[in-house]
């Protein structure tokens, strides 16, 4: 087994998200969400290859109409709500293994429902990992949270109730959001992953370093993300339509 000194982009999209029928290739602009990630990808310098990796032969055929040739069609027990993200990786990296293939020292994770990346940034991203790769297990892009994750409730027993313990009195959490930790969202833009630890199905690991993001945040869960973010891009370009359409 060998490594190159190579970072290589993933793009994985399932086709069957229940948030959105089909999220992964709506459009934006005319263009699929899975388009602006590629498109990005393509951008990249020090970006040796962009693999693009589905269970839908659709999603495989749009891919390759961004220019993405490095096509992988995944079974589809690798494509379930709960798999993880570390399966796909471990499956596809164990096929160039079986193959005697050359492996990068780094994926590029890129995940397709997070259309608007700052190259600066991604730059920035990279610098700050490969100087500090011996320390950290991976890096993760974050947003700092408009109001931090301690003032969040629960219902329990039919009764608003901590998020952190089983604690009712919300008086305490009636103070200012400054007198609580700051707290951070991972926000899809940019994860760095070692190989090594894909191959010991590990994932980001245990000591993580953060890239914190400022600005717009445009990660896609549900409907009325994919509204803002459609309104953010058509303003900037200015072709915003207030009719959003699922396509």
């Amino acid at each position: 087994m060998k490594f190159s000194n190579q970072i290589w982009a993933f793009i994985p999209a399932r086709s069957g998200s229940k948030s959105i029928k089909n999220k992964n290739i709506l459009k934006i602009n005319n263009v699929h969400l899975i388009g602006y990630s590629i498109k990005f990808a393509k951008k990249l310098k020090k970006i040796s290859k962009i693999i693009f990796s589905s269970d839908s032969n659709k999603y495989l055929a749009i891919a390759k109409k961004y220019g993405c040739e490095n096509l992988v069609l995944r079974k589809k027990s690798l494509s379930l709500d709960n798999t993880p993200d570390v399966e796909v990786f471990y499956s596809y990296v164990k096929n160039l293994i079986s193959k005697k293939k050359l492996l990068p020292k780094y994926f590029l994770h890129l995940r397709p429902t997070t259309p608007i990346r700052s190259k600066k940034n991604f730059n920035k991203a990279l610098n700050l990992f490969l100087k500090n790769k011996n320390k950290f297990s991976s890096l993760r892009s974050v947003s700092k949270m408009s109001n931090p994750s301690y003032k969040t409730m629960r219902i329990v027993n039919k009764k608003l109730c901590s998020l952190f313990n089983k604690d009712f009195d919300m008086d305490k959490l009636n103070v200012p959001k400054e007198k609580f930790p700051v707290t951070y969202v991972p926000n899809g833009q940019f994860d760095f992953i070692k190989t090594e630890n894909i191959l010991k199905k590990k994932f980001h690991g245990k000591k993580v370093l953060p890239f914190i993001t400022s600005g717009f945040c445009s990660d896609i869960d549900d409907i009325e993300d994919f509204k803002k973010v459609s309104m953010f891009i058509k303003k900037k370009t200015d072709k915003f339509d207030i009719n959003y359409k699922l396509i």
